[in-house]
């Protein structure tokens, strides 16, 4: 095979459509809204030595970056002259791939002939597993649900009946969860039908050769992009609200010549609860910052991951031994890029953003259907705003750094007995700035079911907020109430009496640059959008706004707002 740079995009970016091809596959064939809206998926593509190629389109770093580790472990249980065509392996096991039980990984081999020429895999998030419903609230991981070891779900294409009775028999949702299983399993076939048609279109025996090629020049790109920044040691700390008391989340990082070296020592213990992160997803965390700090461009597979080294102690609250509980590890988890990224801000000026909102807010919403009396539960996920630019403001509502979509009201009504009264931007969150911060987002919840209901609430930034950059302001906090008054205790089920309504507003993102530069047409705009009040832009900003229209609760329009040339510039200079 000839590697010519013509023939090599070519084959690229043919690989690049497989692994699409292959995460359509399971969207569309998925049973839960977690996998068919929200995308909290990875997929990729894996020469014979178990080294990621290639991911699709979408996905969480939280997923591809532990498959990508994940899979190496199932090839380790069986290795690859044990595999026979049809077969198909699982596991859900915490510490081998995403870092808590919800998340399955299924790999499938695939076969030209008698040999095996690559595999696929993928990771989801399962809609139930058993245990204590999805929270922070357990001691020990076997509190959490059902763990899966590295086994067949598929033996030489024939199911594993007796695993998938074992996983009905102990989740709370058994159509959706066995049903996913399925669809991930039928996505891998898709991708090795799709891959075996390329090789032999253009004649391929093996795509390792390939694979090679990939792989060496994304770790030479990340490499070249590691000699161009200022050698030394930065460090951070962020903090977590954690669960019975905050969490410290130090960071150092090293840059040497072609190398860097990420060390969380100086965090917090492991907790009691369920909130502790294994060291797979704390790597696939870390190293996903890095490439995106310094490299984005960089094709995401096993090249990129070689020059980034990180570490972290053995029983701290990002390297958790077992029998740890983990339901909540991205609570934690996802802190990890604005961690390394506040540590990177002065030897990457201009380059980096400000703190994001960070953890996704992830709720599980049960109740009983009023005309059928059957028990139902369903998924939400909402995003708060993300941090500011220094060219450019932080975008609303947007998952950083998760990537997960949310889930639309009707979807969400039409899984549980509940109504979405209010999805909007929160006004005044996004942390002032030059560069404004992302807004978050405020939601209010009832029920129309029969009998109590619960929400389990996995949030976090309800007491530290997003911060930011070169003199930027710090986003809004997150909330959780009842009735838009009584705060709630995050990270546990709760349950309410029919009549109450719930509210959760996540977080904004910090600001970057000092909000007093801001230009005040840009801040008119954010005005009249709504995205900053009258008072918080003279106080924040120092820009006096006066509304000059007839009923603000209309639409608002820009003849109807007008800034005080005088008194801005008045305020501003004081």
């Amino acid at each position: 095979m000839s590697l010519n740079p013509i023939m090599l995009e070519v084959l690229w970016n043919r690989l690049l459509s497989v692994a699409n091809e292959q995460q359509v596959a399971l969207m569309r064939t998925a049973f839960s809204s977690i996998v068919r809206e929200s995308q909290d998926l990875a997929c990729g593509v894996f020469d014979t030595r178990g080294q990621m190629i290639a991911q699709s389109l979408t996905g969480t770093p939280g997923h591809i970056n532990p498959m990508a580790t994940g899979t190496k472990h199932l090839l380790a249980a069986y290795p690859p002259a044990t595999l026979r065509p049809g077969d198909v392996l699982i596991t859900n096991d915490p510490w081998l791939t995403a870092g808590q039980i919800n998340d399955f990984t299924v790999l499938t081999p695939v076969f030209k002939g008698e040999t095996i020429v690559g595999y696929f895999a993928n990771c989801c998030h399962a809609a139930d597993v058993g245990g204590h419903i999805l929270s922070a609230e357990a001691h020990e991981v076997y509190e959490e649900g059902l763990r899966v070891p590295i086994m067949k779900l598929f033996d030489q294409g024939e199911p594993n009946h007796e695993l998938l009775k074992i996983i009905r028999a102990n989740v709370r949702t058994p159509d959706e969860t066995v049903g996913d299983l399925y669809a991930q399993t039928s996505c891998n076939a898709v991708g090795a039908r799709s891959l075996l048609q390329m090789m032999d279109e253009f004649g391929l025996e093996s795509i390792d050769p390939l694979a090679d090629e990939i792989i060496e020049r994304s770790e030479r790109a990340m490499r070249d992009a590691i000699r161009q920044l200022p050698k030394g040691r930065y460090e951070h700390a962020v903090w977590s609200d954690g669960f019975e008391e905050p969490l410290r989340l130090q960071v150092a990082v090293t840059i040497e010549e072609e190398d860097i070296y990420i060390d969380f020592a100086g965090s917090s213990p492991q907790s009691r609860r369920g909130i502790n992160v294994v060291f797979n997803y704390t790597h696939g965390y870390a190293s996903f910052a890095m490439k995106a700090a310094i490299s984005p461009e960089v094709p995401h597979n096993e090249g990129a991951f070689r020059p980034v080294h990180v570490s972290a102690p053995r029983g701290s609250i990002l390297n958790c031994v077992e029998p740890a509980a983990v339901a909540s590890r991205h609570l934690v988890g996802h802190f990890l890029p604005s961690a390394i990224f506040g540590a990177l801000s002065s030897a990457l000026p201009g380059r980096l953003m400000a703190g994001s909102a960070d953890p996704i807010w992830l709720s599980v919403w049960r109740g009983t259907w009023r005309d059928t009396g059957e028990a139902a539960q369903t998924t939400m996920f909402q995003v708060g705003g993300t941090g500011a630019r220094a060219t450019k403001d932080g975008l609303n509502t947007t998952g950083f750094p998760s990537g997960v979509a949310g889930v639309p009201a009707e979807v969400l009504e039409s899984l549980a007995p509940v109504i979405q009264h209010r999805r909007q931007l929160r006004t005044d969150s996004g942390g002032a700035g030059q560069q404004r911060g992302g807004l978050g987002q405020a939601t209010e919840i009832s029920y129309r079911g029969q009998g109590p209901w619960s929400v389990s609430a996995m949030i976090d930034r309800t007491r530290f907020n997003a911060q930011g950059l070169e003199g930027g302001q710090p986003g809004a906090l997150g909330e959780f109430m009842q009735d838009e008054r009584q705060p709630l205790p995050p990270k546990t089920v709760i349950w309410f009496e029919p009549e109450t309504r719930v509210h959760l507003n996540p977080p904004g993102g910090g600001g970057y640059g000092d909000p007093f530069t801001r230009a005040p047409a840009r801040v008119l705009d954010d005005v009249v959008d709504g995205y900053v009040s009258l008072e918080a832009a003279e106080r924040d900003y120092g820009v006096v706004v006066y509304y000059i229209g007839k009923d603000e609760q209309l639409v608002r329009l820009p003849k109807d707002y007008v800034i005080d040339w005088p008194a801005t510039e008045q305020r501003r200079q004081r």
